[in-house]
């Protein structure tokens, strides 16, 4: 088998599974980053949720400085920050003391969605009257600020200027968007970023298609700088197809449409009930199976390199959702032998 040029890393949201407790979650998820150095994956991302009672990193800096002391030489990041609840300010000072803590193995990976349900949303927005008030500035310019903080860039006029990020590490943390929409694959393009389409969350495989030409279309390079899209995959490796087809089919997601047009995705119907209900909103929600890559060893390198084919990238991140955490480690390492990869 020959080895090819493709680098895998691993999305893990601390999942609660069974009898399992919330503590444990964390503890598997230590273990996880651990097995997957040794297993040779390029990096570990851990995501950011709120009021979950099914996924546990509500604090991706906190976990990503205990993952960085267990670790060795693995890249450790967020997949990703919420940047909408927070000051630019405040998370270029989190991500420069984990930088300096660990130079040159830190990624500051960053999503647009709100990362939980409507209350925890307001709660993380004390100050506003309601989850959507505009207690902070939109998106994009805290994004174009979080980079210019980071890089101590600010023009002479703007009212930052002269206010340094401290400590200043060796090596700042490299910043990325993930994202579910053409939308945000144009505007990482615009600020010439990587791009990281997530199909864990959005598993239509069109909008993915639609996300990635959006951003190599409308990418703005700097100092030659060249487009850089990653895909974040769901997918389940087992010792035969059919084992790996049961996994998969137990795994469902749940869209909700609220009346103002706006849509998310949770991952069970409680949880989508939920969310229309803290909403204040009319909604409605639709169950869907899971579009999960899944198979053997051999099934799920050949679908792998035909996605790196057609969307033309380097490095994939994948995301298993197993339940039996054995089973889970199990998925990883099978799939890191497939592709020859080496700690």
């Amino acid at each position: 088998m020959a080895k090819v040029d493709l680098k895998l890393s691993i999305v893990d949201q601390s999942p609660v599974y069974g009898s399992e407790t919330e503590a444990q979650a964390l503890q598997h998820t230590i273990e996880l980053a651990q097995k997957a150095e040794a297993w040779g994956y390029h990096r570990f991302w851990v995501t950011e949720h709120h009021g979950s009672k099914q996924v546990m990193g509500s604090s991706p800096e906190v976990l990503i400085s205990h993952l960085l002391a267990k670790t060795d030489h693995i890249r450790v990041g967020s997949g990703g920050v919420m940047l909408q609840h927070y000051s630019p300010f405040k998370v270029a000072e989190n991500f420069n003391v984990l930088a300096s803590l660990a130079p040159g193995r830190v990624d500051l990976g960053l999503g647009r969605g709100p990362g939980g349900l409507p209350k925890s949303t307001a709660a993380l927005r004390f100050d506003s009257k309601s989850p959507d008030a505009a207690s902070s500035k939109p998106f994009l310019e805290k994004l174009v600020d979080l980079g210019k903080f980071l890089h101590n860039r600010f023009e002479d006029t703007h009212p930052h200027h002269g206010l340094k990020v401290s400590p200043a590490p060796p090596q700042v943390a490299s910043l990325y968007l993930l994202g579910t929409t053409p939308s945000s694959g144009e505007m990482a393009a615009s600020l010439g970023m990587p791009y990281i389409f997530a199909m864990f969350l959005n598993s239509d495989e069109s909008i993915m298609w639609e996300a990635v030409e959006a951003y190599r279309n409308a990418f703005i390079g700097t100092n030659g700088t060249r487009p850089e899209a990653m895909l974040a995959l769901p997918v389940i490796v087992a010792d035969t197809d059919e084992e790996a087809a049961g996994y998969a089919s137990q795994i469902t997601v749940v869209r909700i449409l609220l009346e103002s047009g706006r849509t998310f995705t949770v991952f069970s119907v409680e949880a989508a009930e939920d969310f229309g209900n803290q909403s204040g909103e009319t909604f409605s929600y639709e169950t869907l199976q899971s579009n999960i890559i899944n198979g053997s060893s051999a099934t799920v390198r050949e679908r792998l390199l035909a996605m790196q084919t057609d969307y033309q990238v380097d490095e994939i991140f994948v995301v298993t959702a197993i339940d039996d955490f054995p089973k889970r480690l199990h998925s990883y390492e099978l799939l890191s032998r497939a592709f020859e990869l080496t700690g």
